[in-house]
């Protein structure tokens, strides 16, 4: 891992790389966004996620998430929802300069779009936040170190109706396992933080976003 992917010029060179794709972005509309956070656990370089409350409706309840959610008619912008969202969710105020930029957008099953915000939140302990126990069980940090072993990485094969479909990244071995959406953002992530130590093991024609 580049040791300096969370030092301000590892930030500048993020800003930079991300400039282009957060000013188009933040101009269009879309269905979510969800913030991921950069911070740094006991000077540990690391990524904040969620566990989803047990007690939501729908298929994602329980699942690892990054704090986020649809996007409101009041909101100026998707930086505006996901820095929104994430002090609903987690009592946590990120000010808008902390946002690096906005990466590549991903689509759920219904083709809705959700828009993933980059942005340092600096040293944090997670245990103390404190988050809203209606939509949050759960709160924790994995290094980027972790995530960037290939024993903590591997890929789910989807089948629909009998025949190979698509497939996905999971990153394993973390006190939850980190699939999904989640887990695609998280891809990106890393990707843009240490291009270097981290390679996607599958073609892109072999992948799908769902």
């Amino acid at each position: 891992m580049q040791p300096d992917c969370l030092s301000a010029e590892g930030e500048r060179r993020c800003r930079r790389l991300l400039a282009g794709a957060t000013a188009r972005l933040r101009a269009r509309p879309a269905a979510a966004a969800v913030l991921v956070p950069l911070c740094s656990v006991r000077g540990v370089p690391a990524l904040l996620y969620t566990l989803r409350s047990s007690r939501l409706a729908g298929s994602h309840k329980g699942d690892v998430s990054f704090p986020g959610g649809k996007c409101d008619p009041n909101d100026q912008d998707v930086v505006h929802t996901a820095l929104r969202e994430t002090h609903e969710e987690l009592g946590l105020t990120v000010p808008e300069e902390h946002v690096w930029g906005v990466l590549r957008p991903v689509h759920d099953r219904q083709k809705a779009s959700v828009v993933p915000v980059l942005a340092g939140v600096g040293p944090l302990d997670p245990q103390s936040l404190r988050p809203n126990p209606e939509e949050v069980d759960e709160v924790f940090a994995l290094p980027l170190a972790h995530l960037l072993q290939a024993q903590n990485q591997g890929y789910t094969h989807f089948c629909q109706h009998g025949h190979f479909s698509y497939t996905l990244p999971v990153f394993l071995h973390g006190p939850h396992r980190v699939w999904g959406l989640t887990a695609i953002i998280t891809e990106f992530t890393l990707q843009l933080l240490a291009p270097g130590a981290y390679q996607p093991r599958l073609a892109s024609s072999e992948r799908a976003t769902v």
